[in-house]
């Protein structure tokens, strides 16, 4: 199970390498990485190419996790039928490593939310309405896509606990802690991915989506 696990990670880490923004820009002639926030996700890009083009990009990260989740579950499904569920969730945080720290980018990429969304919907889509919805809400009230980001993590992570308890989704016994470390890991990871933006939201400073350049300065 130990060798499944690292082979999961990678499986996951290699789907998380394509760069959806990052390629977007590339077609446009600009390295999205040089713009705006500096990270090659889909709120960058939204914010440099237009609407158009962060809908792109968040549809692209979310498919390569959900690809590889669907790798994994190929894979090890008939060899782990119990916990396939525990596999497929290493392999969306490889989706998330791989996204967030691409080698052949000197480790820089996005922040891993919309990598996060599909593999909620690939893992537990149980948890998507209340997670994406709190996003869209928050995102769309505040106009703060980062403060939308953080609570749909955390409520993630919140959600598979209630839900694992309540034997909504059905996790093991024997792997249920290790699977709540890992859904944890997530939002640990994701909340740090956006320490710039907590730094900012608490000092009034952070960027609201929409804004026009001369009010974000």
């Amino acid at each position: 199970m130990i060798i499944a696990r690292i082979i999961a990670v990678a499986i996951g880490y290699a789907c998380g390498l394509f760069e959806t923004g990052y390629f977007y820009g590339k077609k446009k002639g600009v390295d999205i990485r040089t713009k705006g926030s500096g990270n090659s996700g889909a709120t960058n890009t939204l914010r440099t190419f237009g609407w158009k083009a962060g809908l792109v990009t968040c549809l692209g990260d979310i498919l390569k996790t959900v690809a590889a989740v669907l790798a994994v579950k190929l894979i090890f499904g008939r060899t782990y039928t119990e916990d396939i569920i525990l596999l497929e969730l290493y392999a969306g945080f490889g989706a998330v490593l791989g996204h967030n720290f691409p080698f052949y980018l000197k480790f820089k990429g996005g922040k891993g939310v919309a990598c996060t969304g599909g593999m909620v919907l690939a893992v537990f889509p149980i948890v998507a309405p209340v997670s994406m919805g709190l996003f869209l809400v928050i995102s769309a009230v505040t106009k703060y896509v980062s403060l939308g980001s953080i609570i749909g993590l955390i409520s993630v992570f919140v959600q598979v606990v209630i839900y694992g308890q309540l034997g909504i989704i059905t996790v093991p016994m024997g792997i249920r802690a290790e699977f709540y470390i890992v859904t944890a890991c997530f939002t640990i990871l994701g909340v740090w991915q956006h320490r710039a933006n907590i730094r900012r939201l608490a000092n009034g400073t952070e960027n609201k989506i929409g804004a026009k350049k001369k009010e974000q300065k």
